[in-house]
């Protein structure tokens, strides 16, 4: 490493720190981050470097204060934790900052790194705030004082910009309301009355003790404190990453000129494929080290307006209560898609694809990796105002697909209440009647006591937890019934049955499962055309077919013949 101490001036705290560093399998992209940023002369990285390689900047988000307050996120994370002098940080400055943010550690000294942060973030901005907290030192993890309902706002939607860094190059602000309502509540006693329906959490004027939000946050979404974790490693891995100067604007009218060159020398060109070969080739490389910054705003990603039940909002949601490597498939969810606009891992969408139990099996069959089932339902009349329905979102997590059977099946599995709140009621242990999915087959005989067709999950037999009708027209909700697969707790909502408004089934089982599915639809379609096949060579005789041997035993039943031997 060009800036780092030659191996004969390594101290035993360097020793220490490096070997640390390995531990974590990040050491050589520091070296070359190190390299890159440092100075040659001082041997350190000028801090207003490396503010700007932590910083972030992902377009202009909607919100005012939040757009205040995320340019400090990154000279906030360098005064906190990476401890220099008016030269920069050396290189044991370096590692021991970058241990402090990433090392191994409880997820509850983690989440105490990110309030510090929050805290540093908010003063350097200069946001009048009444967030009063106190860290009583860096090696523990207790923390006292009290948060205001907006500052849980802001602090998710810092932890939200974090965590689509990497994946994403324009923010898009959420709806943290379902989120947030679910930690208001949990954290405080005085608004156990309040209007979910109707309640904006940055207008409530309540606090919450700092202690009860952090065991919120590691009961319900414990996968928020890796948040600073995976920032911090994104930030440090794109710098060591990136080897070319970004491309300002003028050189993105540069590279469009260019592209016309190429066109143009192409079409006119009958013998001249090797030189428009290099041409096209150099482009390539050029684009292939543009920063996705430097694009147009029209190449950013944004959100497009759908009306999918799956949202980043909901996605990301449902991500932090997993400690699996389903986080990402879900927030996989939050980028699209296929060239037309629609979503590959949607399997199936009440909708698109038509209503009842067999249009939703004939869209998920085959299909066994973990499924995300949405369903959206409503307590008053849809025909009427919107201020008049309550509209609102359950979800059901399964870490298999689904299958046709009369009784309950599954190895895990969670519980959701989307909106307007949300919670988790994940798996209790005791039993496992994680789903109920049964559909009568075409051809089945007389049942003499035929199960119940559709769709169940938690509770028992005739009592599910939540059951779903063979139309999908009606969901039932049992929210004291005895449940021994998901902890118990209501969902939060007051009808026992609603209309339902719609059904999405997304798949998480990746490529992978997406391929399975897709070969055994190819020989289930191989049966049912061989089927349908007649081997006319069998029919053509009519002494041994059996539409001759039907009316010989009509005209005589009782006719003896003589058995050939």
């Amino acid at each position: 490493m060009g800036a780092s101490p030659s191996k004969k001036e390594i101290s035993q705290e360097q020793q220490e720190l490096e070997s640390v560093a390995t531990s974590t399998g990040f050491l050589p992209t520091l070296e070359k981050v190190f390299s890159k940023l440092a100075d040659p002369q001082t041997k350190s990285i000028p801090l207003k470097s490396l503010q700007e390689c932590l910083s972030l900047d992902l377009g202009d988000p909607t919100s005012e204060t939040f757009s205040i307050l995320l340019p400090h996120l990154g000279p906030s994370l360098v005064d906190v934790f990476f401890m220099g002098d008016k030269e920069g940080v050396d290189w044991i400055q370096f590692l021991r900052g970058y241990i402090k943010c990433c090392g191994r550690m409880p997820a509850s000294m983690s989440l105490n790194k990110l309030y510090k942060l929050y805290v540093a973030t908010c003063s350097k901005a200069g946001l009048a705030s009444k967030l009063e907290l106190e860290f009583e030192s860096d090696d523990t993890d207790k923390i006292s004082g009290y948060f205001t309902s907006t500052d849980v706002v802001m602090f998710l939607w810092i932890c939200w910009a974090m965590s689509q860094n990497a994946i994403m190059n324009k923010l898009e602000i959420l709806d943290m309301n379902p989120l947030a309502l679910s930690a208001v509540t949990s954290c405080t006693d005085d608004v156990k009355e309040l209007n979910v329906w109707d309640c904006c959490v940055s207008g409530l004027d309540v606090q919450l003790p700092a202690q009860k939000l952090h065991m919120w946050v590691l009961s319900t979404v414990p996968s928020l404190a890796h948040c600073f974790k995976e920032y911090v490693d994104a930030r440090f891995h794109k710098c060591a990453a990136l080897e070319v100067e970004k491309l300002n604007d003028s050189n993105v009218v540069v590279i469009f000129i260019y592209t016309l060159i190429v066109m143009v020398v192409f079409e006119n060109s009958d013998d001249s494929h090797d030189e428009v070969g290099d041409l096209e080739m150099t482009l390539v490389v050029v684009l292939d080290n543009l920063e996705p910054s430097s694009l147009p705003n029209s190449m950013h990603f944004s959100e497009p307006h759908n009306k999918h039940l799956l949202t980043c909002g909901t996605a990301w949601a449902i991500s932090l209560t997993l400690k699996s490597t389903l986080c990402n498939e879900l927030l996989k969810m939050c980028i699209p898609r296929n060239n037309d606009g629609t979503f590959h891992n949607l399997l199936y969408r009440s909708s698109l694809h038509g209503r009842g139990l067999s249009r939703f099996w004939s869209h998920v069959e085959g299909y066994h990796g973990p499924s995300l089932i949405l369903v959206s339902a409503t307590s008053g009349n849809i025909q009427e105002s919107d201020s008049a329905v309550r509209r609102w979102v359950i979800g059901v997590l399964t870490e298999q697909g689904f299958e046709n059977k009369d009784v309950f099946y599954g190895s895990s599995g969670s519980l959701y209440s989307i909106s307007p709140i949300f919670h988790v009621f994940s798996p209790h242990g005791k039993e496992k009647n994680f789903v109920y999915s049964h559909l009568h087959t075409t051809g089945r005989v007389y049942e003499p006591h035929p199960k119940p067709v559709g769709l169940g999950f938690g509770g028992s037999a005739g009592n599910e937890r939540i059951s779903i009708d063979e139309d999908f027209a009606r969901v039932t909700i049992r929210h004291h019934a005895v449940d021994k697969t998901y902890r118990p707790g209501s969902l939060g909502f007051l009808p026992l049955e609603a209309s339902v408004l719609e059904v999405e089934v997304w798949g998480l089982g990746g490529e992978v499962a997406k391929k399975e599915q897709s070969s055994h639809k190819n020989r289930e379609q191989l049966f049912t055309e061989q089927r349908r096949k007649v081997d006319l060579k069998t029919f053509g005789n009519w002494e041994d077919s059996p539409e001759k041997l039907m009316m010989d035993m009509v005209s005589d039943p009782n006719r003896v013949e003589r058995e050939d031997r």
